[in-house]
């Protein structure tokens, strides 16, 4: 059974949360604290909820440092911060997934599933297309030799537009297979996204690969 870390300092919240998830089957830990999530990183874990404004600091900072040491484990934001640029920093830090408050249990619920699922069907296969490579079991992305840094998210946007290559991909598309969400909810993420992921898959002696089809969508690959 999967094992889920809630970091949460609302108390009521936080006890919601932990009913929630126990009577659907989850095994959980808790935090009130960056301090105390630290420590509980040891423990075995498959997920971390995560909110943002805690007592002893920025859950985005830690979020960075948890990344930057190496840690893939998934992580759904929760926070009040409900604006595009603070959805762009979440996912750009690597967040998995981002819900704003208030939101329903049910809806935590399913988000949580759907990335415990996501991560399973990562370890798979890899994904490849001329000389792109991406590996979601070691998170990694290479251009011919070249190794790329990549968010979680931009990783899994780039796997999917692959499994997609030489099709048009609307944005239609990608809310509901990779966000999970609505187009009318994450559609200005969608394009920051892409933008930065071309920035980061193109060469510049090199023709583009990564094409935006005006009022369709994107396509990886050959141009339409």
């Amino acid at each position: 059974m999967s094992q889920i870390l809630v970091v949460e300092d609302q108390t009521n919240l936080l006890r919601s949360i932990l009913r929630t998830l126990n009577e659907a089957g989850f095994q959980t830990e808790s935090a009130e604290t960056l301090l105390d999530a630290t420590r509980l990183m040891s423990s075995r874990l498959d997920l971390v909820v995560l909110d943002l404004m805690l007592p002893d600091g920025s859950g985005l900072e830690w979020l960075k440092m948890l990344r930057a040491a190496g840690n893939q484990i998934p992580v759904l934001i929760l926070t009040a911060r409900d604006s595009i640029e603070d959805r762009v920093a979440g996912l750009d830090t690597g967040a998995d997934d981002y819900l704003v408050k208030p939101f329903a249990l049910d809806e935590l619920l399913a988000r949580i599933r759907a990335l415990l699922r996501r991560d399973t069907r990562g370890t798979e296969r890899e994904f490849s297309f001329r000389d792109l490579t991406v590996d979601p079991v070691a998170r990694t992305v290479f251009r011919g030799s070249r190794s790329i840094t990549m968010q979680n998210r931009q990783l899994e946007l780039l796997a999917y537009l692959i499994s997609h290559a030489n099709q048009i991909v609307t944005r239609d598309m990608i809310a509901r297979d990779v966000w999970k969400e609505s187009t009318a909810t994450w559609t200005n993420v969608i394009e920051v996204q892409i933008n930065q992921l071309r920035k980061k898959i193109e060469e510049p002696d090199l023709p583009g690969l990564l094409h935006t089809v005006r009022g369709e969508g994107y396509v990886l690959g050959d141009p339409p």
